[in-house]
């Protein structure tokens, strides 16, 4: 039997001017303090708004970075798939264009790391919505006939290399190379299209 009290359901952000300025004063408060110094009240002064106002949107600083992270993450533009390269480029490209993005915000990404880790229900729902974006990512990169085994394999080897490269140990530039060889692998070396 667990003593921990039944998890709150997750929040449901909207789409406002608050939780928009609370999102992208989390974006500088990390910036400028790292993942261990930021702070919902930080992030909240920064803001423009009471703290209680920034935790009506987020229950924890976790939550806050997650929902930054997955914002950012947004505006990757739709994969545009070369039905005429090999499988393992397709790949390389849908996770470059990832890697390149979180690149220009590695503070994000690595406050991010740690956020998605968090066990919460409003990280968890956040820390769902990036792994289906990216398992649908890669799934288009693949193609409709792939193998669920290789996709769900991709899909673990992404979010390993998320946390190396958000520890620091690869670059978000070479995920996309590192990624192609994964799925070169994968597919046995054949050149599947």
């Amino acid at each position: 039997m667990s003593s921990r009290a039944p998890a709150a359901p997750p929040r449901r952000l909207g789409s406002g001017d608050t939780v928009t300025r609370l999102v992208e004063a989390a974006v500088l408060e990390v910036r400028a303090e790292g993942y261990d110094g930021l702070t919902v009240r930080g992030v909240a002064r920064r803001a423009g708004v009471a703290p209680a106002t920034a935790y009506t949107y987020f229950a924890s600083k976790d939550h806050l970075v997650a929902e930054a992270f997955w914002q950012r993450l947004q505006a990757v533009p739709e994969l545009a798939v070369d039905a005429d390269a090999a499988a393992s480029a397709r790949v390389a490209g849908a996770v470059r264009e990832v890697g390149e993005l979180v690149a220009a915000e590695p503070a994000l990404a690595a406050a991010a790391t740690s956020a998605v880790m968090a066990d919460e229900p409003n990280v968890g729902a956040v820390r769902d919505r990036i792994g289906s974006f990216m398992h649908h990512r890669l799934g288009d990169a693949l193609g409709a006939d792939a193998d669920p085994a290789v996709l769900r394999s991709l899909d673990l080897a992404w979010m390993g290399a998320m946390v190396l490269a958000g520890t620091g140990n690869v670059a978000y530039t070479d995920l996309g190379d590192r990624m192609a060889e994964v799925a070169g692998l994968l597919l046995d070396g054949r050149d599947r299209r």
